[in-house]
């Protein structure tokens, strides 16, 4: 068999796999909005429900007035319901899910202030020389704030446990 075809099998392979995943991730979003439906009815609230695919892993939004109460004093609720939902999708498909949940904006928004966050403790660390400590975060939160620190170019790790992890930046 000449290369040609060997790369050729290989091309269709990653299409095949690369098309199942986004029918897996599609099929995640069709569960979780499912789920997130019934919750809604059940406590009488008013939301629409968007879908997406965000890289490799599924999205869903609950958008709407009057959410402020899935959301929770700093996204707690929220980190609650997307556990609850990541699970009932567990239970549909036997796969553990890296869905992603926003309500009312809230973790688009909150993602925006983390960035601000990130960009000052790497102003810094290169001022001063230092690490910079930050406070404790959710791990959606240090996720961003790591994103931030690798694309100002320094290295940045997460020290501590659960619920008080934090994210330590390294100066250059």
């Amino acid at each position: 068999m000449s290369d040609g075809m060997q790369n050729n099998e290989a091309t269709e392979e990653s299409t095949d796999s690369a098309a199942d995943r986004l029918k897996a991730l599609e099929a995640e979003s069709d569960i979780a909005a499912d789920y997130l439906e019934e919750l809604l009815d059940i406590a009488d609230l008013d939301g629409d429900i968007d879908m997406d695919i965000d890289g490799d892993r599924a999205a869903v939004s609950i958008v709407g007035a009057e959410l402020n109460n899935l959301v929770g004093e700093n996204g707690k609720v929220l980190e609650a319901l997307q556990e609850l939902t990541r699970l009932a999708v567990y239970r549909e498909t036997g796969e553990r899910s890296r869905l992603m949940l926003d309500v009312s904006n809230y973790r688009a928004n909150r993602k925006a202030e983390l960035e601000e966050v990130g960009r000052k403790a790497v102003e810094e660390a290169k001022a001063t020389g230092t690490p910079v400590r930050l406070d404790p975060m959710t791990p959606f939160e240090r996720k961003v704030i790591h994103d931030v620190v690798a694309a100002a170019g320094l290295t940045s790790e997460s020290e501590g446990e659960e619920p008080r992890r934090r994210v330590v930046v390294q100066p250059s």
